[in-house]
């Protein structure tokens, strides 16, 4: 698999259209997985259900995974070409990719989901809980009631339903992996309704690993800060995109490279005595805990 392995990109980012969710080609492309990253079997022969596993922190996480030794089911909305690109860089790291199309916002889909990979991989170790959306809003008024509940259902509901279904599976050893973010900690003036989901999401991972402590599974989560994915073109102008990141004491965006590693090591072995915590890969801004 070609992958980039250099100095993570200090420039900033571009595209090449003015409008968000126009199409775009992204500069630098984000890296996967640096071909430096040395797999050692932390995951050997485990099953990981990735949400939003199709491109960006994603794709970046369920690669990671497969070079652990995991076989990989990959949930998604319809971003065909993305899911089928993700799985063939499965595939060459020698594990099996499942590739699921729907809306985790809909409970019978995660169900269905749920129960198509324990039928198609055998069973499942390890959920990650990283499908999002996001609409920035510099206005509270402009915040729709629709845009509102589906930010909500893809955000939050898809993790109550996706869990749900997969607790039914899940035993002694297994874990969960939460995508929250930095903006659950600092807020986002322009993404209000997106950074209150995250909110619910760092209190549902603490929560649930205080649920599930005494089954002895481990529930956790990772809060990226800048990260380069193909989610920030799609959500702002070209103006912001250029300068995303910047404003961090690293003084650039991430690659979704330099976040996967922390979801494996909470998903791993390694990180057995770690649960209701979470993991900030940010850049270096300084958040409460």
């Amino acid at each position: 698999m070609k992958t980039m392995d250099k100095k993570p990109k200090s420039m900033p980012p571009q595209i090449q259209k003015d409008q968000p969710g126009d199409q775009y080609k992204m500069n630098p492309e984000p890296e996967v997985i640096r071909d430096s990253y040395k797999g050692s079997e932390k995951l050997q022969e485990k099953v990981a259900l990735v949400t939003g596993g199709d491109s960006g922190i994603g794709r970046s996480v369920a690669v990671h995974f497969a070079r652990e030794g995991a076989d990989i089911a990959i949930v998604y909305l319809d971003e065909d070409k993305d899911a089928k690109d993700t799985k063939k860089m499965i595939e060459e790291e020698g594990r099996k990719c499942l590739l699921i199309s729907g809306d985790v916002g809909d409970e019978k889909f995660c169900q269905k989901a749920v129960k198509q990979v324990v039928k198609e991989l055998g069973k499942l170790d390890v959920l990650v809980n990283n499908a999002a959306e996001q609409h920035e809003q510099n206005d509270l008024k402009d915040i729709s009631k629709q845009q509102l509940q589906k930010t909500f259902e893809t955000n939050i509901f898809s993790m109550f339903y996706m869990t749900k279904a997969a607790l039914e599976h899940m035993g002694e050893g297994s874990c969960i992996v939460n995508s929250t973010s930095v903006t659950s900690y600092r807020g986002s003036h322009h993404l209000m309704d997106y950074a209150s989901t995250k909110g619910a999401i760092t209190a549902f991972t603490r929560s649930l690993a205080q649920n599930l402590a005494e089954k002895n599974i481990r529930v956790n989560a990772v809060a990226p800060g800048p990260i380069w994915t193909p989610l920030i073109p799609a959500s702002f102008g070209k103006k912001k995109v250029g300068e995303f990141g910047q404003n961090v004491p690293l003084k650039r965006p991430g690659q979704p490279s330099e976040v996967a590693p922390a979801y494996v090591l909470l998903a791993s072995q390694d990180g057995s005595y770690i649960t209701g915590q979470v993991i900030h890969v940010n850049g270096g801004e300084q958040v409460g805990a």
